[in-house]
């Protein structure tokens, strides 16, 4: 399942005084940009890169200093009508991520200015989940967004409770688990909010914030351990998808843990042989890979900040979205296809040789609407399947549809993950 989750910025120059030794010896060098040019391409030419889906785009693409500013004049006025038109309906880490991507740095025009109302529309969301919390301690997104929020609101100055902060980001918090799995991606957000707190806190003269800002330290350290743990032979931390911002949250934290315990290099370059096989085809996988691949981290976001424009060191190739490849004849392959709710439904059915998961529901759903109907909507991470047979998925009861495959779980989306002849596929109704 893909996740659904202040600093007063002179706070920042004291996070150039901090040593960053991993983050200088993992950043790809200059000869090899050329290296990122399918991930830069695939977020800027994606159709999956409009309105609010376009957030984690244009916060990666700003941080590395990539776009040329009409690029981001385009992305920034998509996302800034989507949260004037949707705000109400944006969840908290969706409203978090766009006050990120809208502020990452400082255009020469200053094109949107408006930090204070996000800033305070997104304390009452981060409040409504903290209340939610209160009946069975599940906020109403999911931990990933709570420590958006919290990332949100330390950058840009909003108020939030440190001492809430301190109780709810408790490593052990069911939260941080998926199936009894800890969420590298969930883990590694929550330490760059936490770093962000402890960092500004620790200049604030209330000491009031002491025995907090130790919690908090505490909380860091153990996350970093869990990360850590999750570290693959290969180099990658969890999987693919989750390297990206686990390898952010070991640039900001290598003081709680040895450099002996990661191999950045290795994570790097095996960051680097997967780009070619297009494993980020997706332009949120691609734009949570990049800023970790330059250098760049979360926490160097800054409104004040006079944004950077390089395009010229890119091949950047601008043409229409498409919604995939153009049509060729492809020979035809069999797959099993799995609706398992309390009975299982099964069909064979015969899709192209490349196709996806998706295009094996909709024959399926051709083939049998009864039995196989499903609805599903776009994210940044491409078609999310919200129900099948009318069964739908709730975050509030913390219900979803797994997508599997040979009964294990698909780390990619149902519009992303290539099927192959034989293969048993699966939609199972599921709890987290």
């Amino acid at each position: 399942m893909i996740p659904s989750h202040q600093l007063p910025l002179v706070g920042l120059l004291l996070f150039s005084l901090i040593p960053r030794q991993q983050c200088e010896i993992c950043e790809i060098s200059r000869e090899n940009y050329t290296a990122l040019n399918p991930l830069i391409n695939t977020m800027i030419n994606s159709k999956y890169s409009k309105g609010i889906q376009a957030t984690n785009v244009l916060l990666s693409l700003r941080l590395g200093g990539i776009l040329n500013q009409n690029q981001e004049q385009k992305l920034m006025r998509q996302i800034v009508l989507t949260v004037e038109n949707k705000e109400s309906s944006l969840t908290s880490g969706q409203l978090a991520l766009s006050i990120l991507a809208l502020g990452a740095c400082k255009r020469p025009d200053e094109m949107f200015k408006n930090y204070s109302d996000l800033v305070k529309q997104l304390e009452n969301k981060f409040q409504e989940e903290i209340k939610n919390m209160e009946h069975d301690d599940n906020p109403l997104t999911n931990y990933y967004q709570l420590s958006l929020d919290v990332l949100a609101l330390c950058l840009f100055s909003g108020n939030y409770s440190i001492s809430i902060v301190a109780t709810k980001f408790n490593p052990e918090n069911k939260n941080y688990y998926f199936h009894g799995q800890f969420s590298v991606d969930t883990g590694a957000m929550a330490v760059l909010a936490l770093t962000c707190v402890k960092r500004e806190k620790t200049n604030s003269q209330n000491i009031m914030y002491k025995q907090d800002l130790e919690i908090i330290g505490g909380h860091i350290e153990s996350l970093i351990r869990k990360i850590l743990s999750q570290k693959k032979e290969d180099g990658l931390i969890g999987n693919i998808y989750s390297t990206g911002e686990a390898m952010q949250a070991l640039f900001v934290s290598s003081h709680y843990y040895k450099k002996s315990q990661w191999d950045c290099q290795k994570t790097r370059n095996k960051v680097l042989e997967e780009i070619p096989k297009g494993v980020f085809r997706m332009p949120t996988a691609a734009a949570q890979i990049l800023p970790a691949l330059l250098g760049k981290t979360y926490l160097d976001v800054n409104k004040d900040s006079p944004c950077v424009y390089k395009s010229g060191a890119f091949n950047l190739s601008t043409q229409e979205p498409t919604s995939g490849p153009p049509a060729v004849s492809h020979p035809q392959i069999q797959v099993n296809y799995s609706v398992v709710i309390n009975t299982t439904y099964n069909i064979v059915v015969s899709v192209a040789n490349g196709s996806v998961f998706l295009d094996v529901m909709e024959k399926a759903q051709k083939e049998n609407a009864t039995l196989f109907s499903f609805t599903a909507e776009e994210s940044s991470w491409g078609p999310y399947i919200t129900t099948v047979q009318g069964i739908k998925a709730n975050s509030n009861e913390r219900t979803y549809w797994a997508l599997l495959s040979n009964g294990k779980p698909l780390s990619q989306g149902a519009g992303s993950y290539v099927v192959h002849a034989g293969e048993n596929l699966e939609v199972r109704w599921s709890k987290y």
